[in-house]
């Protein structure tokens, strides 16, 4: 798996960090504002990127919290900063971070 994710086509779900990993696809560089946000005139602080669809949005530290409510609102089970230098990915039903390890993206599992 690539950072970005990746097209999961018969990939053995076991394999993967979580099972949710299955629905994440290549996704396009994320954009450097919230969609949302600059429909209805609002402010963002941080930016997440859904890795199902490619849809930016703003963090749950944001006036809106659009990426939230997007994966509310679609069921897309995973997100990934969008800010540069933050490298994790996180997942709603699961409740678990993630972050690039040699292989792909890894568990953070806390101790």
């Amino acid at each position: 798996m690539t950072e970005a994710g990746s097209s999961q086509s018969s990939v053995d779900v076991g394999a993967l960090p979580c099972p949710h990993w299955a629905e994440t696809t290549d996704v396009p560089p994320p954009l450097d504002v919230c969609e949302s946000c600059i429909e209805i005139g609002s402010e963002w602080m941080h930016l997440r990127q859904c890795l199902t669809c490619g849809r930016t949005g703003c963090c749950d530290n944001s006036p809106m919290r659009h990426a939230t409510a997007h994966a509310k609102e679609t069921s897309h089970p995973i997100i990934r900063s969008a800010e540069s230098g933050e490298h994790w990915a996180w997942c709603y039903p699961d409740e678990v971070a993630f972050v690039p390890g040699p292989d792909g993206w890894e568990r953070v599992d806390e101790e």
